[in-house]
């Protein structure tokens, strides 16, 4: 769709299988990091020693200077942990387009975190609950393009229960690739504008690390071609204007930190079916599977892999069909009923607070007139760095540079590139 906008948490510019822009704003508030309040109180703390009960009066306690709750009271480095999470402040992170197709971009992605309230019994389990998220977003890109929305992510009875929600609107003026066989790649302009919507409410299976979601997904849009003539790619009801589904979503989730994990694993399986009986003007299915592993080599060093597939069927709008998604590669590039993406990054953290890393990975799609052996497949490569920023939510933020077949994008994240 569009290949580069920042990632707060993946706030590239939203993914089109899904409500284009409420899938990226659940990313930005879904990062969801394990930290606890009791942590960064400890840490700031000062301990002054007591006085004698006929001794001189105590001095009046210094009032604390902005400056200084911008550092990290253990090392003296720049660190946001408690102007994020104590004094309520917000993450502005900036959005950066660079996508030759709608032009160079720019917007503003304020994020806030908030702690829920924990039992003394969660406590007890030495539990850590991550933080409520709030986020909101906005850009324009220089070829008309724009969308805002905001979302959210709350936690219930000691994270037992969450709920996600997202809601959004947006024009994008992008390109479709169709996949046809024998001949070159044909990029077809279209404009997509209207409403994104997704809503979901999860539960936790016991006291494991399996959760069980029920999702709604929402998109009310109008599409349009650039040229009429390229009507005869498409099928009438692939320029359908309502998608309205019910999903089921179950996830694993063993890392020891979401936003930047260094160890464990997060599997992901979700089924969406949308019909007119829940108000959709087409019936299909759009089925997603991923894992994510984070194995630590030694102290500094850590590879993480990540494997996805996503297929539909029926009746699909062209605009929400599967594409590869890698970093330096246009977002839709390489789009179709089925999709498969291998990648793997290799961190380096040669000190407490910098973090360089390399990254490389592939992916095909296949299914509508191509098959999987004769699909291309898309290589990518990357280099990028991450700073620790705030050390108590495990957030890192940094530059992630990319090439892809024929072109290269940067991508500002803060946190994984992957969700």
């Amino acid at each position: 769709m569009i290949l580069i906008a920042v990632r707060a948490c993946s706030t590239s510019i939203p993914r089109r299988r899904r409500a284009v822009l409420a899938s990226g704003l659940l990313a930005l508030i879904s990062c969801v990091p394990i930290t606890v309040a009791q942590q960064i109180s400890t840490d700031s703390q000062e301990v002054t020693p007591a006085v004698a009960e006929k001794g001189p009066a105590a001095e009046p306690e210094k009032k604390e200077s902005f400056w200084s709750r911008l550092h990290d009271p253990q090392d003296g480095a720049f660190d946001m942990s408690r102007y994020l999470l104590e004094h309520k402040g917000a993450l502005v992170v900036p959005i950066i387009v660079t996508e030759p197709a709608v032009g160079n971009g720019f917007g503003l992605a304020p994020i806030f975190f908030r702690q829920p309230k924990q039992s003394d019994a969660s406590k007890a389990r030495g539990e850590r609950l991550p933080p409520n998220i709030f986020a909101a977003m906005a850009f324009k890109t220089a070829n008309g393009s724009y969308a805002y929305g905001a979302g959210g992510m709350f936690h219930f009875k000691d994270d037992t229960w969450r709920y996600a929600g997202v809601v959004g609107k947006g024009s994008f003026n992008l390109d479709y690739y169709p996949q046809l066989p024998l001949l070159a790649p044909y990029k077809i302009g279209y404009n997509t504008n209207g409403l994104y919507s997704l809503q979901q409410v999860s539960r936790r299976l016991g006291l494991s690390k399996w959760m069980a979601s029920v999702r709604w997904v929402y998109v009310d849009v109008n599409s349009r071609l650039n040229i009429d003539g390229n009507k005869q790619y498409f099928q009438p009801k692939e320029f359908a204007s309502v998608s309205s589904g019910l999903g089921l979503k179950v996830e694993y989730d063993s890392r020891n930190n979401t936003l930047s994990p260094t160890a464990g694993t997060k599997s992901t399986f979700i089924g969406t079916f949308f019909s007119p009986t829940f108000g959709s003007d087409n019936t299909y299915q759009d089925y997603q599977a991923q894992n994510l592993a984070y194995i630590p080599l030694n102290d500094a060093w850590m590879l993480g892999t990540r494997v996805s597939y996503e297929s539909v069927s029926g009746t699909v709008p062209f605009y929400r069909q599967p594409f590869v998604d890698l970093r330096g590669i246009t977002r839709g590039r390489f789009q179709d009923r089925n999709t498969a993406v291998l990648e793997a990054e290799l961190d380096w953290n040669f000190n407490s607070r910098w973090t360089a890393l390399a990254f490389g990975g592939a992916g095909r799609a296949w299914g509508r007139k191509v098959s999987f052996g004769d699909s291309d497949t898309a290589f990518t490569k990357g280099l990028g760095f991450r700073y620790l920023i705030a050390r108590a939510l495990g957030l890192r933020v940094g530059l992630d540079w990319a090439w892809g077949p024929g072109e290269h994008a940067f991508y500002i994240q803060t946190g994984s590139a992957w969700r």
